[in-house]
């Protein structure tokens, strides 16, 4: 049991040191916020929408979704909907569960309400898609330049690894975007990148993309809106 204060640390001191280091440069987030959780700790909930912090939803339990009976799924993400937008006023407008089934995106769908669905890791910039003939605007999201490398096999062991490979696909992206624009996601977790022996390296990267013109650092529904007025969906 004692391993399950790994993740409370996260929501008893990760959250707050992140959220300071993102307001001390006025730098907005998205959350992915697992609704269970969110509903269990409704202080993140309130100090996000005061930040003005956009609120996705990261489904209503941490579970991988392979086999779960496609009823129950559906549930679930009406569950997880329910709960934040008691929580914060309005429904979710980004979904990203993580763990999909085969059914995960059909029913995101089918649910409707959503934006921009980020259960995906195949491009540096959204994309659309169709499912059942319903056009859905997709913005990759990531699992390289992501803090859970920390606690996985052939990741990073020091913050200094962490912001070196953080900064060089900054370098490369930026670069690139010369001629075509880029997305950079950075994936965090309050339990991981949240401990003082990581957050440095990840305010050294925010100050690092801070010192170049020309980048916008945004939440991904203003990535997600700003898509969908340039580049709509063509059938």
């Amino acid at each position: 049991m004692s391993m399950e204060s790994l993740y409370e640390y996260g929501s008893r001191v990760g959250v707050w040191r992140i959220f300071k280091l993102f307001q001390k440069r006025g730098i907005p987030l998205t959350l992915f916020a697992v609704a269970m959780a969110l509903e269990r700790n409704p202080a993140v909930a309130e100090a996000a929408m005061e930040a003005g912090y956009e609120i996705c939803s990261h489904g209503y339990r941490w579970i991988d979704y392979h086999g779960v009976p496609e009823d129950v799924e559906r549930e679930h993400i009406a569950k997880a909907v329910q709960i934040i937008k008691r929580l914060t006023g309005k429904a979710p407008e980004g979904w990203y569960t993580g763990r999909t089934s085969e059914n995960t995106r059909r029913l995101v769908v089918e649910h409707g309400g959503f934006v921009y669905d980020a259960d995906d890791y195949s491009d540096d910039l959204p994309f659309w898609t169709k499912v059942n003939n319903s056009p859905q605007l997709i913005v990759p999201y990531t699992l390289d330049t992501n803090d859970m490398r920390f606690a996985s096999a052939q990741g990073f062991n020091s913050g200094e690894q962490f912001y070196t490979y953080l900064k060089d696909c900054f370098d490369a992206l930026y670069e690139e975007g010369e001629e075509t624009p880029r997305m950079m996601s950075v994936g965090l977790h309050c339990r991981i990148v949240g401990r003082g022996a990581r957050i440095k390296s990840l305010e050294r990267f925010l100050d690092y993309v801070l010192s170049h013109e020309d980048v916008w650092c945004c939440r991904r529904i203003d990535i997600a809106h700003h898509w969908r007025a340039t580049h709509p969906f063509q059938s």
